[in-house]
């Protein structure tokens, strides 16, 4: 779920990379040094899980993880997706340079959000916590794909095939990012829960409950 270059037109792409500046301005904002190598493991794990595509028409489906990402980083999820992106963009050519801003308000946005809605139903039972995983996990996915039809929708009408697709192409993923995002979060909630709270948010009372 990449846009490459010369896919939009050039005022969508300064308008995503001033949106992307602002992101990344707000998530600086909320990072402490003792979080860095926290947000280090996480963008790492975002960087690995696109590099497996599976073909699909004219487009191709991977792991994006936006849902656990902005679960286990809150705020500072968006910081995290863009250097993520960056170094798939000039090491491996996944996207463009051109279009980094469009690529992470697509991911970045939607990994915001489902940060803030981790956090809101998560509670301190191992339950609560899986569920909340699996729903931001799917809602990461609904969101990111949401935002790629639209911005393929704004390039014009011969991109508004491919934007059907890219939505129907990714409705497996949906299911299996929710699988892998509970499984993480249920297995950090076993072993170390403080990993689940946000930088500069209050701990809850977690503990391995039922």
């Amino acid at each position: 779920m990449h846009i490459s270059d010369g896919v939009l037109p050039t005022s969508i792409s300064a308008a995503s990379f001033a949106l992307t500046g602002i992101g990344v301005a707000l998530s600086l904002r909320k990072i402490r040094q003792e979080d860095l190598p926290k947000i280090a493991v996480v963008t790492s794990s975002f960087f690995v899980a696109a590099l497996i595509h599976l073909p699909l028409g004219p487009t191709s489906v991977h792991l994006l993880l936006p849902g656990i990402v902005g679960a286990l980083l809150g705020p500072a999820a968006f910081l995290s997706i863009v250097v993520g992106l960056f170094l798939q963009s000039i090491l491996f050519q996944y996207g463009g340079l051109t279009a980094l801003g469009a690529n992470a308000l697509m991911m970045g946005v939607p990994s915001y959000l489902c940060g803030a809605l981790f956090q809101s139903i998560r509670r301190d039972t191992y339950k609560t916590n899986s569920i909340a995983g699996a729903i931001t996990g799917a809602l990461g996915i609904v969101l990111s794909a949401i935002i790629l039809a639209g911005l393929l929708f704004c390039s014009g009408e011969d991109f508004f095939g491919v934007a059907k697709i890219a939505l129907a192409a990714h409705i497996p993923v949906i299911f299996i990012e929710a699988v892998i995002s509970a499984f993480i979060v249920s297995f950090i909630f076993r072993v170390k829960p403080e990993m689940l709270h946000h930088l500069g948010t209050p701990h809850h009372n977690d503990g391995s409950h039922a």
